[in-house]
This record gives structure tokens, C-alpha cells and sequence, in this order.
């Protein structure tokens, strides 16, 4: 009895921890949110510069409801959606490999640590070269910086498994194909989703860069355009968008991660 009733205990507790949690998670923004607004109307902040938060939502809702916002922020989410997958598949398949393989592991690392360091942005022009003024070169752009990303933190979890699993699958004598599907590929997950995490972050600071060259819409051409133009309360604007983007993204790959991985600790 005594055994149940602190059983008990203990879960009103946690759950009281956890709602105690949430509340603070929620409230940080709010409080920030507050503090911006009071010292824009204590004049303590230059509203000429950095607005305040009741000028953009005073923007921000026309934006909304005339489609425009919402228009350039599917456009952007298409780009960043196929410049995820075009980087991170390649990635997490090459650094399987190179994980399970020391000759390809020998064979690429030089590769990967000469121009993994080389800055996404300074071989736009190149970019632009190769693959045009079109989507292609947005997508690469986005591509190129995840794949480094998922492809080091693969290999990096494939390394980190146990040599005792790898030894068993010698044992039963599996294919190449099973040491991807049975042993490399589980027990990289938990470092993949890592990856992938950053390299969405990665993403969205790129698909900016990206749509600043020849590009007629996004929300990063929108970013470009208000500082052009100087409208501050347009550009937080497309901030607030990109920021909902990496929080949307974000929920979805712990969503995805918690399915794929429910063995993970949290």
C-alpha cells in the first residue's frame, strides 16, 4: 500500500515538474516579447531600427491575409525541403559507408576535411555557374551545407557502435547489405537525428544566402528586399517566418525521431 501511494506521489510530482516545465517554455518568449515592447515605449530602444513588437504585428497580419506571406513562405519550405533530402540521403548513405569501411574511410576523409571547411557562401558564384539562375542552384546551395553535417555524424555514430555487434554479424556471416540495414544504420540513428537537426538548422540559414541571387520570391528574397527598402517591420517579419519554419521542422524530426528510435533515452 505504501509501496503504491509513493508511487503515486512520485508521478504527481513528475507531472506537476513537467507542467511547471511547459509553463516557463511558454512564458520566456511572452516575457521577452514584453520587455521589447516596454523599452520601445520607454524610448530605450531606436524603434527606427529595431521596431517594436506591436509595429509588426501590425504588418505582419495584412502580410498574412493577403496571401503574400504565405505564398513566399511555401516557396522558401519547398526549397528547404529538397535541399534537405538532396543533402542528407547522400549523406547518411556515403557516411555509413565510410564508418563501416576503413579503406573508404580512408579513401574520403581527405576529401571531406579539405573542403568541408570552405565556406557554403563563397562558391556561390560557382554555384551560379554550374547550375544556372534556376531552382538547381538554390537546392544545391541548401544541399551542399547539410551533407557535410549528416554525413559526419553518421560515420561519427556508426564508429561509436559497439565492436561486439559488428563481430556477431561477422559470425552469422552477413551480407553488406544486412551490416547496413541490421547494424550500421540502427545503431547510427540516434547520431544521424543529430545530423539532421543541424543540418536543417544549416538550411534555413542558407536558404537567405540562397535567394538573395536572381530570385523573385521566398522568404529570404523577402529579407533582402526590406533591407533594401528599409523597412524594418517587413524584415522582422520574414524573421518571425523563418524562425516558425525552424521551430516547425524541428518538432517534426524529434516527432520522427522519438518513432524511428523509441529505445533512446530522453
Amino acid at each position: 500500500m505504501n509501496t503504491t501511494e509513493e508511487r503515486l506521489s512520485q508521478n504527481r510530482a513528475s507531472l506537476g515538474k513537467e507542467f511547471w516545465l511547459k509553463t516557463f517554455s511558454f512564458l520566456s518568449p511572452l516575457f521577452l516579447l514584453f520587455l521589447w515592447e516596454a523599452l520601445a515605449a520607454l524610448k530605450l530602444v531606436d524603434v527606427r531600427l529595431f521596431s517594436s513588437p506591436s509595429r509588426i504585428f501590425k504588418t505582419l497580419i495584412p502580410l498574412v491575409l493577403s496571401g503574400e506571406l504565405i505564398y513566399h513562405t511555401l516557396i522558401s519550405t519547398m526549397r528547404i525541403a529538397l535541399g534537405f533530402l538532396a543533402g542528407a540521403i547522400p549523406g547518411v548513405a556515403l557516411g555509413l559507408s565510410m564508418g563501416l569501411f576503413p579503406s573508404v574511410r580512408a579513401l574520403l576523409m581527405p576529401l571531406v576535411a579539405v573542403t568541408f571547411p570552405i565556406p557554403k557562401l563563397a562558391i556561390m558564384p560557382l554555384i551560379l555557374i554550374v547550375f544556372g539562375l534556376g531552382e538547381s542552384s538554390k537546392i544545391f546551395t541548401i544541399a551542399i551545407g547539410v551533407f557535410y553535417l549528416v554525413l559526419i555524424n553518421t560515420m561519427a555514430g556508426v564508429l561509436n557502435i559497439d565492436p561486439i555487434y559488428i563481430d556477431v554479424a561477422k559470425s552469422f556471416k552477413a551480407s553488406r547489405i544486412q551490416f547496413y540495414t541490421t547494424v550500421a544504420f540502427p545503431g547510427a540513428l540516434p547520431m544521424i537525428f543529430a545530423g539532421l537537426k543541424l543540418g536543417m538548422g544549416t538550411a534555413l540559414l542558407l536558404i537567405v544566402a540562397a535567394e538573395l541571387s536572381a530570385a523573385k520570391a521566398g522568404v529570404g528574397w523577402m529579407i533582402w528586399r526590406a533591407y533594401d527598402m528599409f523597412d524594418i517591420e517587413r524584415m522582422f517579419c520574414s524573421l518571425i517566418v523563418l524562425a516558425f519554419l525552424g521551430f516547425v521542422f524541428s518538432y517534426l524530426l524529434d516527432f520522427l525521431e522519438k518513432i524511428v528510435i523509441p529505445w533512446k533515452k530522453r
